[in-house]
């Protein structure tokens, strides 16, 4: 049993990187903390304790990762340093060695916090709490809710795909999720809460059921049923688990938006069996153009990595083309770094750094392209929108159904509301239309 005497009056402050799944696990630690008597840290104010949630997607979120801690250390001085997330489970020594940590938890204790700091010994030598990936089995739900007016849910976590240029199932472990009825209870909490909009998140959200017997398709059909005025969003899925059965639903869905995020990763079959990946661009193609056809004005977001080892010039030339050619509306781009233990590091054919950013700025400027004329093409639609509390005083911004940002004049009174709009031309940055 907890003694939560020793908490009372302490103030924590929290820090996240990377993903929507950490910064829903973070409010789930965070949860677990005030529930024992802490207290957000506010600005200016000094935390007894700092917990970190980190990401290693690639070198640069470790160099952040570092970077935050650094910075933590220097705001907080006297504050008890806790590292975990994704970071602190592949590299815990890497970790616990800069200056100022105190304990490091990987992936199975992150969310047993209160314990270990209860355990602490006072010793100036970091502690490390680990177990290893493999043994991970249990699914911790958690939910969390941005800072504009979203909330995310975690369905799903860990990956069994083993990319060749991945570590993510080295630092999550394999797939696992809760039940379809424990994953609807959650969501409905989050109804309670205020939500008017959830984003489904986790690993490989396609792959939800694997440890249930049960499907993701079965849970979009659930949560499309609940009796509540909320409307759902699916994270990043593979191409390969996202059925034609499950577009075709929602292409009918009032409650699930017409908006996908699919990662391709290259656009030719060379490159993606290099990469090990589960599906071919004949198949994401097919995908792309279902949804379009169902759903002529969704959103399509689309994961690119560029400069993989074996990606030459002309394979990447082929993959610049094919992209071109799909209806897309945004590219999400990845520059390469090699990750020890990954298979991609067998293949012997390297990308300078310098063309690997070149071919970024490249598909950075295709992606602007897409953009641009996705939104150009909704001028003159009308669409339900979700007004967010972010505004700069003067004009507040919302996301419409499809996934279009919208921009209209600040009104407090419609802060998490759904307002029908219809879409004007550009505002004065090119970053929103403007809302009728």
């Amino acid at each position: 049993m907890i003694d939560n005497t020793i908490f009372n009056d302490k103030k924590v402050a929290f820090h996240t990187l990377g993903c929507k799944l950490n910064f829903a696990e973070t409010s789930a630690i965070g949860k677990q903390l005030t529930d024992e008597g802490f207290a957000k840290v506010k600005t200016g104010e000094q935390a007894d304790i700092c917990i970190i949630n980190t990401c290693s997607v690639t070198d640069t979120a470790d160099h952040k990762c570092r970077q935050a801690i650094n910075r933590l250390n220097r705001q907080h001085p006297d504050a008890i340093m806790i590292v975990t997330g994704c970071y602190a489970q592949l590299k815990p020594e890497e970790v616990a060695a800069i200056d100022g940590v105190d304990l490091v938890l990987g992936a199975n204790e992150k969310f047993n916090v209160l314990e270990y700091i209860q355990k602490l010994d006072g010793t100036e030598k970091s502690e490390i709490h680990r177990s290893e990936i493999k043994r991970v089995r249990e699914f911790k739900p958690s939910c969390s809710r941005d800072d504009r007016t979203r909330y995310f849910l975690k369905v799903q976590d860990g990956c069994d795909y083993f990319c060749t240029y991945c570590t993510i199932p080295y630092a999550r472990g394999r797939s696992r999720n809760a039940t379809i009825p424990e994953t609807v209870a959650m969501a409905m909490q989050a109804v309670e809460a205020g939500a008017k909009e959830i984003v489904l998140s986790g690993v490989n959200i396609g792959d939800f059921g694997k440890s249930t017997g049960e499907s993701f398709f079965d849970l979009v059909k659930a949560l499309d049923t609940i009796p509540a005025d909320v409307r759902f969003r699916i994270s990043s899925i593979e191409p390969n688990l996202l059925t034609d059965e499950i577009i075709t639903y929602i292409s009918t869905s009032h409650r699930f938006m017409p908006h996908f995020h699919i990662p391709l990763q290259s656009g030719t079959n060379e490159v993606l069996q290099l990469m090990k990946r589960k599906y071919n661009r004949e198949l994401f193609a097919h995908k792309v153009e279902l949804i379009k056809s169902l759903l002529p004005h969704a959103f399509i977001g689309v994961d690119v990595i560029v400069g993989v080892r074996g990606e030459t010039d002309e394979l990447f030339e082929q993959s610049c083309r094919f992209i071109d050619s799909l209806d897309i509306s945004q590219l999400h781009v990845f520059t390469y770094s090699e990750r020890a233990g990954t298979k991609m590091l067998d293949i012997e054919y390297t990308v300078s750094l310098n063309e690997r950013k070149r071919r970024s700025n490249v598909l950075h400027s295709l992606s602007e392209k897409k953009t641009k004329a996705f939104y150009q093409n909704q001028v003159g639609n009308t669409y339900p929108v979700l007004w967010e509390s972010r505004h700069n005083g003067e004009f507040m911004v919302g996301f419409s159904s499809n996934y279009v940002k919208v921009e209209r004049q600040y009104d407090k009174k419609l802060v998490n509301t759904i307002q029908i709009v219809t879409l004007g031309e550009w505002n004065d940055d090119k970053s929103a239309l403007i809302g009728v």
